[in-house]
């Protein structure tokens, strides 16, 4: 009771402790959770770039994707080299804005109705509107397309504007380079010294003792003497953030059960798929693939069951067998001597309604046509061409005056097919299909082959719930033996489990082996909440659950010395290489023969050297050496100098100087091409792009 009444006094203090701790822990999280809306997706240069935009943008480009590739559907890594895109775009447009604005640049309202009507439109335009009967550009399917811009659906409408966005940023962007181009200029003088360094030739003789040829158990290396490699170079070692993981990869694949149920589906279907009248209708109802009712021919049967379909009557069923990772169970469903390749001419007549079509005509109207035409070709086949190309709705009846030409059989809708392969050559009439009617004239028929149209019912081998769950549970059990980086490898151990690395990876990496989608693991991976030694929750991946351990973090900028020994160890084992021999040979320098009799070597004459090339033949680049070699005059001797890969000492023989020309300006257009090339390799814009400071925080919101 003593304590009971302790308790009451100090009610109102542990109301108070409670209260704070429990605000301390609401605003702890609803701080974790608001940091993705409160932080925006990049800072170029200050200038905030905000999620929504970006998404927006990014949808965009999706849609646009989705229209080039012609797919409803996109896969992961499209996403990702589309978000990576429109991550470029947003980046080039904040760097370039703030350029355009200082020069003045814009495209003006009288500039881009020329882009885009004018008489030399933009090479978007050029491309996108052309004559569908010639191919070429048409100014005036641009202006038809405008005409009926306020008839289009808000999506057409969203996606002009789109492309018109398109065209301004881009004369823009082509004004810009077009400014930075113009401005390189050459002097003569300096034409005139890029061409003496690319065609005086300088011979010379030397004798050269390569690194390679001295065993790396002669030197021994310090960490004074990586340091001193390391702080001369350092900044070729500026790197991004990156990060190492151990993973293991548990994947969901299907159990000696799972196939046996599928085995056993097919099994169970022999019977009443033996003896059905509506074949289509049963595969349809019971199999993962729908019917397919292409005739084929032996070649085109698959290898494992051609001999069985081409050697037994209509009705046969082989199977089950196992294919690809299903059961098949396969019905002869006819057999027929058939016509492999078909030839026809055609006019296609549509009316309002049929597929693809822009006719207003009715259906009534558009039978009446083709009848019409029907019987003026009757009358006279030769008028057939004539025909076409005055009244076929095909569009390829301007280029081929409707002649199809050779097609394989099947290749036609139904109905079409079925007509050219049940008549006689020279026979004409109207068939009708979803496209509308169609006037035809069997043109050519090949001998028949024996063909077979297969019924097939498909089961596709799947992990079950169950097998999903067990596997799972491995998981689980590996996750839960694992808290550490050493509970990780002991688990690996323990379970016989196959240990996968993946070093080196950035914020912006999209693969990692053996995973599909290593988004999840990636974010994690760059965490601030995750440290060296952590090992992650399970990731549900598809069709794979995945651990990982986070084994190394390396944060952006240049790398500690430690980190790149390794990497620089042959370079720093090369430069105490070159001090030994340089010392070495210094004794002997004055007699290359002696010299070269030393240190097993030769005497040799190097001919053709030019100042540009930087390789000195027979020893790779080096720059340095051919330096000194043009720095000596006639007979003059260097060395011992350490080179890239081999110590020298080198005598110039000559320089043959190449003959003055009248004029230098072929060499500065040459060198003024290769600056407007850069420049439209982006060169200008990833150079601001270098001197501008990024934060990109994509990393948090994918």
């Amino acid at each position: 009771m003593a304590v009971i009444g302790k308790i009451r006094k100090q009610s109102g203090l542990l109301v108070i402790i409670i209260g704070v701790a429990l605000a301390a822990f609401i605003l702890g999280d609803f701080t974790k959770k608001s940091k993705k809306n409160s932080v925006q997706i990049g800072i170029v240069d200050g200038e905030e770039i905000r999620i929504q935009d970006f998404n927006k943008l990014f949808d965009e480009n999706v849609e646009g994707t989705k229209r080039q590739k012609q797919s409803d559907v996109l896969t992961q890594e499209d996403l990702m080299r589309v978000r990576d895109n429109t991550w470029n775009q947003v980046v080039e447009k904040s760097l370039m804005g703030k350029e355009y604005d200082e020069l003045g640049l814009v495209v003006t309202s009288e500039e881009l109705f020329d882009q885009i009507q004018g008489a030399n439109p933009h090479p978007a335009v050029i491309q996108n509107f052309s004559n569908p009967e010639t191919g070429a550009y048409d100014r005036n399917v641009v202006l038809n397309y405008l005409q009926q811009l306020d008839k289009l659906t808000q999506a057409q409408r969203d996606q002009w504007l789109s492309f018109e966005r398109y065209v301004k940023e881009d004369r823009l962007k082509t004004k810009y380079q077009t400014l930075v181009g113009k401005s390189y200029h050459l002097p003569q003088a300096i034409a005139k010294l890029a061409y003496h360094d690319k065609n005086d030739k300088a011979n010379v003789k030397l004798v050269g003792v390569k690194y390679s040829t001295i065993s790396d158990s002669l030197v021994k290396l310090t960490d004074d003497d990586y340091k001193e490699y390391y702080n001369k170079n350092k900044k070729s070692y500026d790197r991004e953030a990156m990060r190492d993981i151990d993973y293991v990869v548990f994947e969901i694949k299907p159990s000696a059960k799972d196939n046996k149920v599928a085995e056993d589906y097919v099994k169970d279907m022999v019977s009443e798929f033996t003896v059905t009248a509506n074949v289509a209708t049963f595969v349809n109802a019971n199999s993962d693939d729908r019917y397919d009712s292409t005739w084929l021919s032996q070649k085109e049967v698959p290898v494992a069951i051609e001999g069985v379909m081409f050697n037994n009557e209509k009705g046969f069923v082989y199977g089950p067998y196992f294919d690809n990772g299903s059961y098949k169970l396969v019905r002869l469903a006819d057999v027929a001597m058939r016509s492999d390749s078909l030839k026809a001419n055609h006019i296609l007549i549509s009316f309002k309604g049929s597929a693809r079509s822009q006719q207003t005509r009715t259906k009534e109207a558009a039978q009446r046509l083709a009848d019409s035409l029907l019987g003026q070709v009757k009358r006279s086949a030769t008028k057939f061409t004539e025909l076409a190309k005055a009244f076929s709705d095909d569009p390829s009846a301007k280029t081929n005056n409707g002649d199809l030409g050779w097609f394989k059989d099947g290749k036609m809708v139904p109905e079409f097919n079925q007509f050219v392969l049940s008549n006689s050559v020279g026979t004409l009439g109207v068939v009708e299909t979803s496209f509308g009617y169609h006037v035809i004239e069997v043109t050519g028929k090949k001998e028949p082959v024996k063909k077979v149209r297969l019924a097939t019912i498909t089961r596709l081998v799947t992990p079950s719930t169950q097998t999903a769950q067990d596997i799972f549970a491995q998981a689980s059990r590996f996750a839960t033996g694992s808290s550490n980086r050493a509970g990780f490898d002991k688990s690996i151990e323990k379970e016989g489990i196959t240990k996968r690395v993946a070093p080196n990876l950035k914020a912006t990496t999209n693969r990692i082996t053996g995973i599909d989608n290593p988004r999840q693991i990636i974010r994690w991976a760059f965490s601030e909440n995750t440290e060296i030694g952590d090992v992650s929750t399970i990731f549900d991946l598809d069709n794979s659950y995945v651990v990982a351990v986070l084994t190394k973090s390396t944060e952006k900028g240049i790398a500690p010395w430690e980190d790149v020994k390794d990497v620089i160890r042959t370079q720093v084992m090369n430069t105490k290489k070159g001090e030994m021999l340089v010392d070495q040979m210094k004794s002997y320098a004055s007699d290359m023969n002696t010299l070269a009799n030393q240190f097993k070597s030769t005497v040799q004459d190097v001919n053709g050297v030019s100042f540009d090339s930087r390789v000195l033949q027979g020893f790779g680049q080096e720059s340095k050496v051919i330096g000194e070699i043009f720095a000596l005059s006639a007979g003059q001797q260097v060395g011992p100098i350490a080179g890239t890969g081999a110590a020298y000492v080198i005598q110039l023989k000559d320089i043959a100087i190449a003959p003055e020309r009248d004029s230098y300006n072929a060499i500065a257009t040459e060198k003024a091409t290769a600056f407007t090339q850069a420049v439209s390799n982006n060169g200008v814009v990833k150079a601001i792009e270098k001197a501008t400071e990024i934060v990109d925080n994509r990393i948090l919101f994918y």
